[in-house]
């Protein structure tokens, strides 16, 4: 990740800037991978230790942002040194955010776990399986500064947001045959919202790395949508 300076120290608090990204990286997709197992295993145990554990990550982000500012006031990296101090304070918000939503499908899978199963929520591991896979791919390319792969995680999210629209849809339904299960399916409903968003995410963390390899942003083409355009499709009156 680091080249060589003639100040060996330099080298040192790079790498240690780097490899405080890879640790967050880490305790990230354990958060989001526990997280879809207590909804899975309906276990409010693990629920209730993923909320607590969401402090470790947060005192990192912290101590990332100050490795970083400190570097930028004493060291004053330019070129590539300067994006990667400036790519680890935006990898490492990113991180958070989608730590943070790991935290919350938590939250919603203890009163899940306390209510009657619903036939939707089978999509859930296979949503959380597609994040986990573009989260670690996206973490390696950081670590071997490879954009192409970046690209290809970037690419990736279509279909997480293409199974988010179509589990809308179905818990729609499933809430108008029965308004008995309006509680449990709200629930899901936002647990998908929250991975859908991990994929968000993790696609800005893709867009840091190319920026960070190349020097200029990622301008690969992709089909998006406006917010009005998914929130009509999401209700079903736009296809």
């Amino acid at each position: 990740m680091t080249g060589d300076h003639i100040v060996q120290s330099y080298d040192e608090e790079l790498e240690h800037l780097n490899n405080s990204i890879i640790e967050m990286g880490g305790l990230t997709e354990v958060q989001i991978e526990s997280a879809i197992q207590a909804l899975v295993a309906r276990d409010p145990d693990l629920a209730y230790r993923i909320i607590e554990d969401d402090d470790r990550i947060d005192a990192l982000n912290y101590e990332i942002d100050n490795q970083a500012m400190r570097m930028l006031a004493l060291r004053q990296p330019m070129a590539l040194d300067l994006r990667n101090v400036v790519a680890a304070l935006k990898i490492s918000a990113e991180l958070e955010r989608i730590a943070d939503y790991g935290t919350n499908m938590a939250r919603r899978a203890i009163p899940l776990a306390e209510s009657s199963p619903i036939r939707p929520i089978h999509v859930i591991p296979r949503m959380g399986q597609l994040v986990m896979t573009m989260l670690k791919n996206a973490l390696d390319a950081y670590v071997s500064h490879d954009a192409e792969k970046a690209v290809s995680v970037w690419h990736a999210d279509e279909e997480v947001d293409e199974i988010y629209v179509s589990l809308f849809r179905e818990l729609l339904t499933y809430m108008m045959e029965d308004a008995r299960r309006i509680t449990p399916c709200t629930h899901v409903l936002f647990i998908a919202k929250n991975i859908e968003r991990i994929g968000d995410h993790v696609t800005n963390i893709c867009e840091t790395i190319y920026f960070l390899v190349n020097g200029t942003r990622l301008r690969a083409e992709r089909t998006r949508t406006t917010r009005s355009d998914r929130l009509l499709t999401d209700i079903g009156m736009k296809e």
